[in-house]
Parts: structure tokens; C-alpha cells; sequence
């Protein structure tokens, strides 16, 4: 039978340094440990759970807390209308895959939305008395202060898709260039000869890339890009609805039609049925995102699948990772890291 060893010297609760001693590791590497950050090896990281069973330690979360001046909560902070963020399957497969990320740790999450400047000085307001030990920013276009804000009051945050290339947070990202040039790709490949293009709102870094890698696949191909071809979007329903019309009106023998979300497809197949063309006899139809949205459309849709909750879950690591080096050292995980996740065409009968 296992005995658990004392509560410590004299009986006392089993100390961080105790632990750290029984490892044979430093301090902030078993507070990293404590912390969930991934910046530490399988190795040390069995060291110090062993240690942490065989003293009986338990991290007193309060305690912990207010001498690291932290609250043990993370906000998610959205800078897009209430009513878009319910309308999209986008939001929620990143919230599943933040709330993944957070299953193991004791840390809690805030959704706060800050799609205007008041909402925006509340939020700074917020975050200046140190409610929250970092942010996780989603949907962010390329003009908003919001992630310099948060930057400049010392707030660890990550960012879901970079600003531009020259984004300076940490951030994760698909590989929306690729998306976008496999989707066109896909369409030439299946003899469609006359693509229309309904781009997300192009000064979103993301969605200016997947129409950036539709030129690319049109061009390679021999075929520049026709503007009377491209009309630009919201990622809703109703910016889906708005752009197809347009392009029908402007170019009526169009025989594809690429669209940045599968939010905005799912508008533009409305317009097309109710033109008299049969997808994909008469047009090919893709989307983005293959989301719930992709798989019960009728027909089903082809779409570029991106790994949204997995993005959620890095960005919550790189986040965790971040606020456990700040808690142990002093200082941030050093290299501001930028990730980006491979997307994949999913092939389906819309095409």
C-alpha cells in the first residue's frame, strides 16, 4: 500500500520549494507545471507530478493568486456585433477549443465583446484594474486598437489570425493563401472556366489571403482576375445573399463561385436557387470553414476546412504559456511565436 509521505516539516502544509527540492527542479519550473504552461518536457513534467502525489501538495489557488497578482481568469474578447458572433459556427469551435485547452487548469473564462469604442474603453477600463491575467483576441481587422491597447497595459493576449505579416503578438492563424488557391484549384480542375469570387471583408489579414491564393491559383493557371468577378462580403448570410447578387447581375454566365465562409455560401446558394441555377449543374458553389453549415447544406457543400477549435486550443496554450513565465520570472516567454495550421479542401457534391 502506498503511505503518503508528511504534510511537511512540522506537519505544515508541503511547500512549492519542497516540491521543487523532491523534483529536483527549480521553483518556476514546478510552478510552470502547476500552471498547465506546455513549456516544459514530458520528463520534468512526471517528475514534478510525482512529487506534487508523493507530498500531498495542493495548490492553493487563492493564495497563488494574490501573491502573483492574478485572478486566474483569461477573457475572450470579440470586436464584432453580438448578433454576428451567434451566427457563426466559427466562434463556437473556438470557444470548444479554449474551453479544451482550460479542462485541466483552474483557470476561467470571460467572453467580452468590444465591437465599438465604448465597448472598447470599458474593456481597457477592465483590464487596466487587472481583472484578468490575459486575453485570447478573435476576428480582428487590420485598423482596430484594440490588440495595441491590450499590449500596452502589460496585458499577455494572443491573437486568432495575424493583422497583417507583420503582426507582432503572438498569434495563431490558418493558411488561408493555401486555402484559397486550393478552392480555385479545385474549380479549373473540374473544367469551370468562369470563377466568381465573394471575398470576407478584405482588411481582415485572413480573408484578403484566401482571395490573394484565389489570384494565384487564376494566374498559374493563365486566366488574370476579372473585377466584375469579385465582390466583397461580411461573412454573413445576408453579405453572401448581397455579393451574389451583384455578381449575377454584373457577369450572368458565371459557372463558379468561391465564397470566404461557408456563412456567405450558404446566402449566395439562396440567390442562385432562386435565379433558376442548379448547383453544381450550372454553378459549382465552395465555401470556407467547413462548418456544421458545409455538411447539412443541400446540396452538401465542398469546402476548405480550417482547424478552428484547434486553433482555439494553441492559442490557450500559447496564452498559458505566457502568463506562467510571467508568474515564475518576472518576464514573458520571450519569442512572440506565430503559428499557422494547415487548412484541407474538403470535397463534397456542391461541386
Amino acid at each position: 500500500m502506498a503511505v503518503r509521505q508528511p504534510r511537511g516539516r512540522g506537519g505544515r502544509r508541503p511547500t512549492l520549494e519542497q516540491v521543487a527540492e523532491r523534483a529536483g527542479v527549480g521553483r518556476g519550473t514546478v510552478s510552470r507545471v502547476i500552471n498547465g504552461s506546455p513549456r516544459v518536457s514530458d520528463h520534468t513534467r512526471a517528475l514534478v507530478e510525482a512529487a506534487v502525489a508523493e507530498l500531498g501538495y495542493v495548490p492553493n489557488t487563492a493564495a497563488r493568486a494574490l501573491a502573483a497578482d492574478r485572478t486566474d481568469a483569461i477573457a475572450l474578447v470579440v470586436p464584432e456585433p453580438e448578433r454576428r458572433f451567434f451566427a457563426e459556427p466559427y466562434f463556437s469551435e473556438i470557444i470548444q477549443g479554449v474551453g479544451q485547452a482550460l479542462a485541466e487548469t483552474e483557470v476561467q473564462l470571460l467572453l467580452t465583446f468590444a465591437g465599438g469604442d465604448r465597448e472598447r474603453r470599458r474593456l481597457a477600463q477592465y483590464l487596466g484594474a487587472q481583472r484578468v491575467d490575459g486575453v485570447l483576441l478573435v476576428s480582428v481587422h487590420a485598423d482596430d486598437p484594440l490588440p495595441d491597447l491590450v499590449d500596452q497595459l502589460g496585458v499577455p493576449a494572443v491573437i486568432s489570425g495575424r493583422r497583417s505579416a507583420d503582426e507582432e503578438l503572438p498569434s495563431v492563424d490558418s493558411d488561408n493563401f493555401g486555402g484559397g488557391r486550393a478552392a480555385v484549384e479545385h474549380l479549373l480542375a473540374r473544367g469551370r472556366s468562369t470563377i466568381a469570387l465573394i471575398t470576407g471583408p478584405l482588411d481582415v489579414y485572413g480573408a484578403r489571403r484566401r482571395h490573394e491564393g484565389c489570384v494565384a491559383a487564376l494566374e498559374a493557371a493563365g486566366r488574370p482576375l476579372d473585377p466584375e468577378l469579385v465582390a466583397e462580403g461580411d461573412f454573413t448570410e445576408e453579405g453572401g445573399r448581397r455579393a451574389m447578387a451583384e455578381l449575377l447581375a454584373r457577369r450572368p454566365d458565371l459557372d463558379a463561385v468561391f465564397a470566404g465562409s461557408d456563412v456567405m455560401a450558404g446566402g449566395a446558394r439562396l440567390v442562385l436557387r432562386e435565379a433558376g441555377r442548379r448547383i453544381p449543374q450550372d454553378v459549382a458553389l465552395i465555401g470556407y470553414d467547413d462548418s456544421v453549415i458545409a455538411r447539412h447544406m443541400e446540396p452538401a457543400l465542398t469546402s476548405v476546412r480550417q482547424p478552428i477549435a484547434e486553433m482555439g486550443r494553441e492559442m490557450t496554450r500559447l496564452l498559458l504559456d505566457e502568463i506562467a513565465a510571467r508568474a515564475a520570472d518576472g518576464v514573458g516567454a520571450g519569442e512572440r511565436r506565430q503559428l499557422v495550421l494547415p487548412t484541407e479542401l474538403v470535397v463534397r457534391d456542391s461541386t
